[in-house]
């Protein structure tokens, strides 16, 4: 049992006189410092990039989100009705095969220059023809065309399919086409080979968001400046730090002493032990994403894995309740596969009736089965990194010791995260612990990459039923008969057993009385950076 109901299931779809004035000087400088400079805790050593046509990572969103604007968006409490952002207003045309777009009049990027229809052509015909991931995010936008300098329309490659939940996810971003041109930016086909302009994106912006980024040292800090054109709301911090401080016991440190405003990754037991503690507050809230057990088909990397049924005697040694109760304080829900309770139907009452269990009988006949009755060896990779309350290393070595249990052994390989990222989308993990965060709330991002990139990952090749079932929910607009659809499809990856779900957190951070007004979301972005203000 979590100790909160996912928000999304409720809707179905965080010495002497001389040294002391010394000391109160100080403090009063950092007090003063507090009223204009933001200081976020977070692991994000996962972040490979900032290009928004290229960056599909955990942690670069809560960046992303500050910097650009897209043409519509999401509220904290709501993911499913989109809101205006950029575009104030919308509809369908030429026989409901295209959104028509109208822009919010007066925009303007950080750096003076207005917003135009050419800038959101050029931001979203460089997401398609860069090629990197983000573009399979955006598989049923077609043409992008301008009507006139503030007018878009975006055709869709099937009108039955869903593209405005797609349009509030952080790779479409619009950002300015004369800024980055001028740093290398290519949006014509051919820019996967063509355009230069990542680097300078990694340190730099061109969006319209509340804040611009002026500087990333991975594995330091990411530096955001206010932005003197915001449209929106007030902003009221000149800057924003977000330092890489990988370990939990360093950031509540920091929080406590108040040398950061927000703590991202703290332990479930660190959490607790501020509780009563009048300078910090606890801040919770549910999300959409899910961390897996991955396990490959390839036998070229793994025999023994190889055979399904080696694959369903792993699944079901897992204590599941143990990890999620001793890892992260019970904070945390279990789908039943790859899609998240509250996504298009699905519930955590499905992970009962079907989901894997944990029951040592099955996995050693499943062991049987497969003919490995003593069990047999793999190898886990897994990155040296938090994961929000807990770490990979914590839960490798949780799974490591449940699995012994059946005579199965895994042999734990920790790697740089990015090493770690090429491992694994390059299909060579015998085994790995991923986590999947869908930019938006589209149920289609998480099925058809289960079926499509992930698979290619763990060696599966998907059958035909599968593969319609994922394209029948995408298209399918009757709720019951798309949850119905989607509930054949988890049963299908359940029995195949190259996922295992372990968690779908529910997150937890801590919040120094420095600041108010500190919200998390399900969104990708997790926090609204722009809503957080300095205490009085």
């Amino acid at each position: 049992m979590s100790h909160q109901t996912n928000p999304l299931s409720r809707r179905s779809l965080l010495a002497g006189a001389t040294t002391a004035s010394a000391l109160a000087g100080v403090g009063t400088a950092r007090a003063q410092a507090r009223k204009t400079v933001l200081v976020i805790g977070l692991d994000i050593s996962d972040g490979r990039n900032y290009d928004p046509a290229r960056s599909a990572d955990l942690t670069p969103p809560l960046t992303m989100g500050a910097v650009y604007d897209t043409l519509i968006t999401l509220s904290t409490d709501d993911l499913v009705n989109v809101k205006p952002a950029l575009a104030t207003s919308w509809s369908l045309v030429k026989d409901g095969t295209a959104w028509r777009f109208a822009l919010r009049p007066g925009v303007k990027f950080w750096n003076g220059d207005a917003m135009t229809a050419e800038d959101v052509k050029f931001s979203l015909d460089r997401l398609i023809n860069i090629k990197d991931q983000p573009a399979s995010y955006a598989a049923n936008m077609g043409a992008v065309s301008i009507v006139d300098a503030m007018t878009v329309e975006i055709a869709m490659k099937n009108p039955k399919e869903p593209l405005l939940l797609d349009l509030t996810a952080p790779s479409f971003a619009i950002y300015s086409a004369k800024l980055t041109a001028a740093n290398g930016a290519v949006a014509t086909p051919g820019a996967d080979q063509a355009d230069k302009a990542t680097p300078w994106l990694n340190g730099n912006s061109a969006g319209t968001g509340p804040y611009r980024m002026v500087g990333w040292e991975r594995n330091v800090s990411v530096t955001l400046q206010k932005n003197p054109h915001y449209w929106g709301v007030a902003v009221p911090f000149e800057r924003v730090v977000i330092r890489h401080i990988a370990d939990g016991a360093a950031q509540l440190l920091a929080v406590r002493r108040g040398d950061i405003d927000i703590a991202m990754n703290l332990a479930a037991e660190q959490l607790d032990s501020l509780k009563g503690n009048a300078d910090i507050t606890t801040i919770q809230g549910g999300s959409t994403d899910t961390l897996y057990f991955m396990m490959t088909s390839n036998p070229e990397l793994n025999a023994a894995l190889a055979k399904r049924e080696a694959r369903q005697a792993v699944a079901h040694a897992i204590d599941y309740e143990g990890l999620i109760k001793g890892l992260v304080g019970g904070f945390a829900d279990r789908p039943a596969s790859f899609l998240p309770a509250g996504i298009a139907g699905t519930t955590l009452e499905q992970t009962r009736e079907f989901g894997f269990k944990e029951d040592l009988a099955k996995a050693k006949a499943m062991l049987v089965a497969a003919g490995v009755p003593n069990g047999f060896e793999f190898e886990l990779i897994f990155p040296s990194a938090a994961y929000f309350s807990t770490s990979y290393a914590l839960m490798a070595q949780k799974i490591q010791a449940d699995l012994v249990r059946v005579g199965v052994k895994m042999t734990l390989k920790p790697m740089d995260n990015v090493n770690w990222r090429a491992q694994f989308n390059g299909g060579k993990a015998q085994a790995t612990i991923a986590p999947w965060t869908s930019p938006s709330p589209n149920p289609y991002l998480w099925t058809g990459a289960s079926v499509q990139r992930v698979a290619k990952r763990v060696g599966w090749e998907p059958s035909a039923e599968i593969v319609g079932l994922v394209s029948q929910g995408a298209a399918e607009i009757d709720i019951a008969k798309q949850a119905a659809i989607y509930k054949r499809y988890q049963q299908i990856l359940i029995e195949q057993a190259n996922y295992a779900t372990l968690m779908q957190p529910i997150y937890r951070i801590a919040a120094h009385k420095n600041v108010t007004n500190v919200k998390l979301t399900a969104n990708v972005w997790k926090i609204e950076l722009a809503q957080i203000k300095p205490a009085a």
